[in-house]
């Protein structure tokens, strides 16, 4: 078997705090730690896009690699997000991380020099044998401008070891739909929309790697177990809830509207690295609004 249950449920993909003079906030960061495992996710998500890894030192990376799997102690999986646009420039990166407390890895398809299919296969076959842990796929198509179409992720699936899993955030439900028919039993196709959690898991999918459980754990974590245990009224009912704050955490740009909802549950700050700057006025006051209205409830 290569799934494995700890990853069914609710991943959060972790956002990185800073300070107000742009460093790491590795106080916050513990804090938010233990606010989204208190609000029972299944396991976290380090340095993914939502951690802004992309503006992050290689020294940076590690401490707060350090800094999550010391604040989760134990208490749930880690998935480290390791990816890049060179196949073995990523195989160096592999060679120098110490993998101990990792449970597996979530690497993102090549993007910019939109590979084929077939390069996107032979990326993820050579990925799949350098790592140490278990891989799961990362389709993000509006990030990285190239699709790993529902054929090249069964491909891999049924071919490729070491590999358990996809996180599926083109946000096309058929081509959902179409893995998930014809997948391995032992292959998870994870949601990578929130706003899409509820309808993937009505089809077949495992789970979710959420932003939006950052803030509201609880809540969210919650939906998805509904959802699992096919009781989708109640889970109706609190995908509803969320997905109008799903709406304005994603209004103008992530991880920025999940940052404004931490800051005012008093998490973290709003800060963020350049190019990305905080949310606009408007955004920030249904914000202020919305977790007013929520956060006892939800978070």
């Amino acid at each position: 078997m290569k799934a494995t249950s700890i990853f069914k449920g609710t991943g959060v993909a972790l956002v990185t705090p800073f300070t107000k003079s742009g460093k790491v906030d590795f106080k916050s960061l513990t804090k938010l730690v233990n606010h989204v495992i208190k609000g029972k996710v299944d396991y976290l998500v380090a340095l993914g896009t939502t951690g802004e890894t992309a503006t992050l030192m290689s020294q940076e990376k590690k401490d707060i690699l350090a800094c999550i799997l010391a604040s989760g102690a134990g208490r749930v999986p880690v998935v480290l997000g390791l990816g890049g646009n060179s196949t073995y420039g990523l195989v160096k990166e592999f060679e120098m991380i110490d993998f101990k407390g990792i449970s597996a890895v979530l690497s993102v398809s090549p993007y910019y020099n939109k590979p084929s299919q077939q390069g996107i296969f032979e990326h993820y076959k050579v990925i799949a044998k350098e790592s140490p842990r278990p891989v799961i796929l990362y389709n993000v198509p509006g990030r990285t401008a190239s699709n790993i179409s529902a054929e090249t992720t069964l491909k891999i699936a049924n071919e490729i070891k070491n590999v358990i899993g996809i996180k599926e955030a083109s946000g096309n439900i058929e081509q959902c739909m179409r893995i998930i028919q014809h997948k391995p039993t032992d292959f998870l196709l994870i949601s990578g929309d929130d706003a899409l959690t509820l309808p993937v898991i009505a089809c077949g999918g495992e789970g979710v790697i959420s932003v939006v459980a950052n803030a509201f754990p609880a809540g969210f974590s919650e939906m998805v177990r509904l959802a699992l245990k096919g009781d989708c009224k109640k889970a109706q009912l609190l995908h509803y809830k969320h997905l109008e704050i799903i709406e304005q955490m994603f209004a103008d740009g992530n991880p920025g509207g999940v940052k404004e909802f931490l800051a005012q549950l008093n998490i973290c700050g709003t800060d963020m690295r350049l190019p990305l700057v905080r949310v606009n006025k408007k955004v920030q006051t249904t914000i202020r609004f919305l977790t007013k209205k929520y956060s006892v409830t939800l978070s």
